[in-house]
């Protein structure tokens, strides 16, 4: 492990279906709160309706960067058994990946949750999967971590990846407008 990934603790936005609120409770909980891994940062209740009232896709990721994303610099998708599905995802993924004039895309890193484990089919949400090609791709699908120290790899690795494989960013495609 670097002494980077060891000494920092990244500001990370936490992506999510509301259906798994518990397992990402305890996720926070568990590499936030006692670990000192990341600093969680998320939507959370808000995400209910519609948060921002517009059909102009770069608005809605533009609103969401500026309001959610600003002091962020990762975004970590927990990937449960629907989460590929859900719009509220795609629109928060698509605004991590995006660079304004005020704040730098984030690094992107998806990682599956145990209630979906042991899934047949496992799906990611199709934007992060248009960044994950295995070692060649802009993010990276993982396994839920076995310690603190790994998770902090893994977030570090995003981080830097950043920078390091900019060029691989991916996020031409047009927002979900609905739930599958």
């Amino acid at each position: 492990m670097s002494t980077l990934a060891s000494n920092t603790r990244r500001k990370c936005f936490i992506s999510y279906h509301h259906a798994n609120e518990a397992e990402v409770q305890s996720f926070i909980q568990a590499f936030d709160h006692d670990q000192d891994v990341l600093i969680a940062r998320g939507i959370g209740a808000s995400m209910s309706g519609d948060i921002i009232n517009s059909a102009n896709t770069d608005y809605i990721k533009a609103q969401i960067r500026a309001k959610y994303f600003r002091d962020t610099t990762v975004t970590i998708v927990l990937v449960g058994r629907e989460t590929w599905g859900r719009k509220f995802v795609d629109w928060e993924v698509g605004a991590s990946l995006r660079s304004t004039a005020t704040s730098s895309a984030s690094g992107l890193l998806a990682i599956t949750l145990p209630s979906a484990a042991n899934q047949t089919g496992r799906q990611l949400p199709a934007r992060v999967s248009d960044n994950v090609n295995g070692e060649m791709g802009y993010a990276r699908w993982w396994k839920y971590p076995t310690s603190a120290a790994s998770l902090a790899e893994l977030i570090e690795e995003a981080y830097v990846a950043r920078t390091s494989r900019a060029n691989l960013r991916n996020n031409s495609r047009d927002l979900r407008s609905r739930n599958s």
